[in-house]
């Protein structure tokens, strides 16, 4: 994603902003940009002068270290998702950034998708009454052995921090908290290595709780194919489906509640019209958000996704971990300090050992589909 972001920037893009300088631990991924500044470093990079602002796409972990060096050195900062890789991470990574007149945003190009923004919008002015329950079935990321052998940091604990939520959905559980807030209970089965040679999770079943009793359903795997990508959303006046492009919207003329109240007919629905709408682009994605930096740098222009709201999907994703391992509900807000302790433990008595890296052949197509 490094390169891809790279790109974008040195084919002039991203107007009024330049490429300067970039840092990689690999030396042949800086022979790739030898038009730049390379650096071996990220902390020379920080403190080279060359840079007003950073963009973090590597392993997970340094999300945080990388950050809060480059926050604390005064740049601006766009980071890669995950924001962290757990709640305890996120939060010192938050700290870190005291100066407001820093831009400090997250790489969670979904909230530019037109289709999740109309969802947004009848959820939170109430067209679709009081929440009642929320399906999301995502199985459609999809990846093969090879994936996950090309490096030595996917799929382990000590090097990705997660599966499937930490990389993959953690797009899907941003959505699900910038659309639908957060439960106060989580409770998860998880697959550690169901289908592919690695320790993480690879298949997850999850179930969400919230305060006014409304449930949600969380279903995301890198096993199955062809995959689905369907969430249904169902409140009080009615039902959201999102497939593909399309986005229906059932919408009752009474309340549900009122309805079933006071109907005396037995088998009777709800008086209810349907709207169809089609949304084939997706919207700017990550294009619109590294546009959208500069401009709130520039500009002042509101964020996209500022880095504090993505702490969400992480606490979402360590919480059903954490579930699946204690085989019991986690309640929210999630013990940070907790969590930490479960994962360094995960960490610490790992004895799993990757198979050898396969050459990857296509090294544009991913960027061009669906990241990391």
């Amino acid at each position: 994603m490094g390169s891809y972001h790279a790109r974008l920037l040195l084919e002039g893009r991203v107007p009024r902003a330049t490429l300067t300088a970039v840092a990689d631990v690999d030396a042949a991924q800086l022979a790739r940009h030898a038009t730049v500044r390379g650096f071996a470093d990220s902390r020379e990079l920080i403190r080279s002068g060359l840079v007003d602002a950073v963009l973090i796409a590597t392993p997970h972990y340094a999300h945080t270290t990388i950050g809060c060096d480059a926050l604390q050195q005064g740049l601006h900062v766009l980071t890669e998702k995950p924001v962290s890789v757990h709640k305890a991470d996120c939060e010192r990574l938050v700290a870190a950034h005291t100066n407001p007149r820093q831009v400090f945003a997250a790489m969670l190009n979904q909230r530019t998708n037109p289709a999740y923004r109309q969802i947004r919008e009848w959820v939170h002015t109430g067209a679709l009454g009081e929440l009642r329950r929320i399906n999301w079935t995502i199985t459609d990321w999809f990846r093969t052995d090879a994936y996950y052998a090309s490096g030595g940091w996917r799929a382990t604990w000590a090097g990705e921090g997660g599966g499937v939520l930490l990389n993959q959905a953690t797009h899907n559980l941003d959505l699900w908290q910038w659309l639908f807030g957060m439960p106060v209970r989580v409770r998860a089965v998880c697959g550690f290595g169901r289908y592919h040679t690695i320790e993480v999770e690879d298949d997850v079943t999850a179930v969400l709780e919230y305060a006014n009793g409304a449930t949600g359903v969380f279903v995301t795997t890198t096993g199955e194919a062809p995959g689905t990508n369907r969430l249904e959303v169902v409140g009080d006046l009615g039902r959201v489906v999102h497939t593909g492009d399309q986005l229906v919207f059932t919408r009752n003329t009474v309340s549900t509640t009122d309805f079933l109240r006071q109907s005396s007919k037995h088998y009777e629905l709800p008086p209810h019209t349907e709207q169809a709408f089609s949304f084939p682009n997706p919207g700017g994605q990550h294009l619109e958000v590294l546009q959208n930096f500069v401009a709130a740098i520039l500009d002042g222009t509101p964020l996209i996704a500022p880095a504090v709201t993505g702490g969400g999907a992480v606490e979402l994703a360590n919480a059903m971990i954490w579930s699946a391992s204690r085989g019991a509900a986690i309640a929210l807000p999630l013990d940070a300090a907790g969590y930490e302790q479960h994962l360094q433990q995960r960490r610490k008595t790992s004895r799993f050992t990757k198979p050898p890296a396969r050459k990857q052949h296509d090294e544009v197509a991913p960027y061009l589909v669906k990241e990391n």
